[in-house]
């Protein structure tokens, strides 16, 4: 026997003699190991050829190189991994006692409150002890609110008004100045975003998150200060004026605009003091308030068209981490002035929960995708740098909330009506709305487009999860697109077949997905669309039967509270250039019932759970009732076309039909897509009570247990209901394939569902060569005649696609005929065993 040892990468022991390599063998086997790490015997051999200095070494003391140069890259793999997740932990566990810090000083002041209450209610009237009674349960913190005189802004006052924000600041990241109550749906955890909380009982809306962030402090300053680069609700910040201080800090007001969601309510701007300061310890400060009842110095009036929202004292804590990296408090506290939106809006205005997903986590997930960049390779898919695709993303979603907001400083007017005001009509003809689209085909015809029209409607679903609409959306394009209308909207910036051409990962009805990036948690997908055989518009005969879209889809986890879920998408030019012209639509899905808090007072941060070492358990079940409170939501839709101006009218009638066109298709998929019409439960559930299903579970158990010998299901009752419910939650993905020329997917179970990544409404629409790589393409193909003949077949473990086009892994899966009742073909199930994401 081969003695192998990982320790010693420059001798192996053969038979008992010690062979040692030289420096220059050593160098040439390296060299090979950076090609290829598990070479086969014939290149093994061939490098004995090619290298004379390995001429003396045999063929089997190579091949046992090899095999300690992967163990001891294996081990060091997993010593860094050990020593990231320790510093995860080291940095986590400072949290976690800064965090039972807090805590006691909450209880304290709880205690304090308490006793101060039964004090106040023993010596006062009936009616004072109900009038303090309100005022103690409502206010929590007993602040009183008098009318104070106008605030010196000269820079002495303004330096005074920074420190007191400083102050304020530190207490709600650190101190108890404001109640914290963990976030509904959050896992604290080494590998998940951070510690989540929001507020309680205090005055406006508040969020605060605890993370670990790999940048540096100063890095990660940068970064939150460019508000407009990671808040994709931001429209604008301009910094008005700079004052150094003393301490070496910096004051600085900025003027913010915020887009407005929906079409429903007005944009927010708010008028900010900003001082960024080094504190004693080392850390790293910026904290935020509005400006308000100020004098002696600069001012901002009010602006047309925005609510002046005011947002109390806010800001980032940035400390040194050791070991490099950073531990970051983010606190936002506003007062959106929820009074000027129509009331059914009011929660999206008054909800912690919502601020906190849009806002505290959105900055979260900026810092640690910069930070996986940083650590990975500069070049993604498509030869596109990582920076370059978040710009594609910010340029969508900045160009959807411009269609979506309309502002006239940008060029926008509104067209009269046509007696109905359910779709608006918007015309630019800015010239830099315009700017780029005006380009040739390659025929040489000139696209004379001089205007860009929108169309944007606003309407309210009942009972309908966000998540699971878009999704319908997104994989069933022809349910609610015109074919015509796509041609004629991509005709402005078409100059010819794309060149963007991949592996096909999704293919629904004629579109196929070719993914571009996903972020950092897989909250956001950029994808290029392909629709196969769109066809001609009459009057065009260069259009290509193929087009092309560029699309941004997030907030498809149903189980995330109070994400609003998008689809934005644009037609994409034969170059696609990064600063490729775009005239983005789509829609927006807001949760308005998510809005209403469910905290408890009583309810602490569940922080035991930060020391899981793992994924956070995030993996999206299938029961769609998670989020089962959230029965209505407002989607807001806007299309943007292209035109000449003398057409003006004629686009104009083509868009508010084709608006009110997508309006009708998207409330009759709502309908058929709401819980009473697919389960008495809610949501896309199993469909337990119909015959077919109980049938086909009975078939899929009865076939596996006559062709492999063994049961499927561990025992449990024999009734056919209790046969599908195992089935269902079996934890092995078992799905079923229709035995058809091109068979497509007829049945999934919940881990079946998860691993494909779509919906039982969905499901039929993947093909099952769609899933495989080619080589496990033509591994299937290979045991297709054996399962025909045999029954079944064992497959050796390899990668498959999810519908969303990602790498799945499985050990090993087998295959199986399904029999009917007369011993006929039914169909072909698969089992994937112990499969996850890659």
């Amino acid at each position: 026997m081969m003695a192998m040892s990982c320790k010693d990468g420059k001798g192996v022991m053969d038979n008992g003699k010690y062979v040692r390599y030289t420096p220059e063998q050593v160098e040439a086997l390296e060299r090979l190991y950076r090609e290829c790490p598990k070479p086969s015997s014939i290149r093994r051999q061939q490098l004995i050829r090619e290298c004379p200095i390995l001429s003396h070494i045999e063929p089997k003391q190579i091949k046992v190189w090899f095999q300690n140069r992967r163990c001891r890259e294996k081990q060091r793999k997993e010593a860094s991994r050990l020593q990231t997740v320790n510093r995860k932990l080291t940095a986590m566990n400072k949290l976690l006692m800064e965090e039972n810090d807090r805590l006691q000083k909450q209880v304290s002041q709880l205690v304090y409150e308490n006793g101060y209450f039964r004090q106040h209610t023993q010596n006062t009237t009936l009616a004072t002890k109900d009038t303090s009674c309100e005022s103690v349960v409502t206010s929590g913190q007993h602040h009183l609110t008098p009318q104070h005189p106008p605030r010196d802004a000269s820079p002495a006052g303004l330096l005074s008004i920074a420190e007191e924000t400083l102050t304020e600041f530190l207490s709600k990241a650190t101190g108890t100045a404001v109640e914290w109550v963990q976030m509904p749906g959050m896992k604290p955890g080494p590998d998940s975003i951070g510690i989540v909380a929001i507020s309680h009982g205090c005055t406006g809306v508040a969020a605060r998150a605890c993370g670990l962030v790999g940048l540096e402090p100063t890095r990660v300053a940068e970064i939150l200060k460019d508000r407009p680069s990671w808040f994709r609700d931001c429209r604008a910040v301009d910094v008005l004026n700079v004052l150094p201080t003393a301490n070496g800090g910096t004051i600085e007001l900025l003027y913010m605009q915020l887009y407005a969601p929906t079409t429903l309510a007005p944009a927010r701007d708010f008028w900010l003091l900003r001082y960024t300061s080094v504190m004693e310890d080392g850390s790293l400060v910026v904290c935020e308030r509005s400006l308000s009842n100020t004098q002696n110095g600069p001012s901002m009036p009010p602006v047309q068209n925005f609510v002046r929202a005011e947002m109390l004292p806010s800001g980032y804590l940035i400390r040194p981490c050791e070991g490099g990296g950073s531990i970051i408090h983010i606190v936002d506290h506003l007062n959106l002035e929820a009074w000027s939106v129509p009331e059914v809006l009011r929660p999206l205005y008054e909800s912690s929960t919502v601020l906190a997903q849009k806002t505290t986590m959105a900055a979260l997930r900026q810092l640690r995708q910069i930070a996986q960049e940083v650590s990975q390779s500069n070049v993604t898919n498509w030869g596109r740098r990582p920076a370059a695709l978040r710009a594609l993303s910010q340029r969508l979603s900045r160009g959807f909330n411009e269609a979506v907001n309309g502002f006239t400083d940008e060029g926008w007017s509104m067209m009269g009506n046509d007696g109905m005001d359910d779709v608006t009509i918007l015309v630019n003809s800015s010239p830099d709305k315009l700017m780029g689209l005006n380009l040739s085909f390659t025929n040489g015809f000139p696209a004379v487009s001089n205007a860009v029209l929108c169309a944007k409607a606003s309407m309210l679903l009942q009972n309908v999860p966000p998540a699971i609409l878009l999704r319908f959306l997104r994989e069933h394009r022809s349910e609610w697109a015109d074919n015509s209308i796509d041609a004629y909207s991509a005709a402005a910036v078409k100059v010819g077949p794309c060149s963007l051409l991949g592996s096909r990962v999704g293919n629904f009805g004629g579109q196929v997905i070719l993914p571009l990036a996903h972020t950092i948690e897989h909250e956001e997908m950029l994808e290029v669309i392909k629709l196969e055989g769109v066809g001609h518009c009459p009057e065009d005969t260069i259009m290509p039967r193929d087009m092309f879209l560029l699309q941004l889809c997030n907030g498809m986890d149903e189980n995330a509270v109070g994400t609003c879920a998008e689809l934005i998408f644009a037609p994409v030019d034969a170059s696609f250039a990064d600063d490729a012209p775009l005239l983005p639509s789509g829609f927006r899905i807001i949760p308005l019932d998510s809005g209403k808090e469910a905290s408890s007072p009583n309810r602490t941060l569940d922080l035991a759970s930060a020391l899981e070492i793992g994924p956070a358990g995030n993996k999206a079940s299938n029961d769609y009732n998670v989020n089962s409170g959230s029965t209505r939501s407002v989607m807001t839709i806007a299309f943007e076309f292209a035109f000449e101006s003398h057409m003006q009218e004629n686009v104009a009638s083509m868009a508010r039909q084709y608006v009110r066109s997508i309006i009708s298709s998207v409330q009759r998929v709502a309908l058929a897509l709401s819980p009473s019409h697919l389960s008495s439960h809610g949501g896309l559930r199993p469909p337990l009570g119909t015959p077919e299903a109980h049938t086909l579970a009975r078939w899929i158990c009865h076939s596996y247990r006559c062709y492999l010998g063994v049961e499927l299901l561990k025992s449990g009752g024999e009734g056919s209901e209790s046969i599908l419910k195992t089935l269902w939650h079996h934890s092995d993905a078992i799905m079923c394939c229709s035995l058809k020329a091109l068979p497509v997917f007829t049945f999934a179970n919940q881990a079946g569902l998860d691993m494909l990544e779509t919906t039982l409404v969905a499901l039929q629409d993947i093909t099952l060569e769609k899933i495989f790589d080619d080589h496990g393409r033509k591994s299937l193909c290979s045991e297709f005649p054996q399962i025909m003949q045999q029954g079944f077949a064992c497959l050796q473990g390899g990668i498959c696609l999810s519908s969303m086009g990602r790498p799945v892994s499985y050990e090993r899966a087998v295959a199986w005929k399904v029999l009917n009742e007369e011993d006929n073909a039914h169909c072909i199930c698969f089992m994937f065993m112990n499969w996850s994401f890659v």
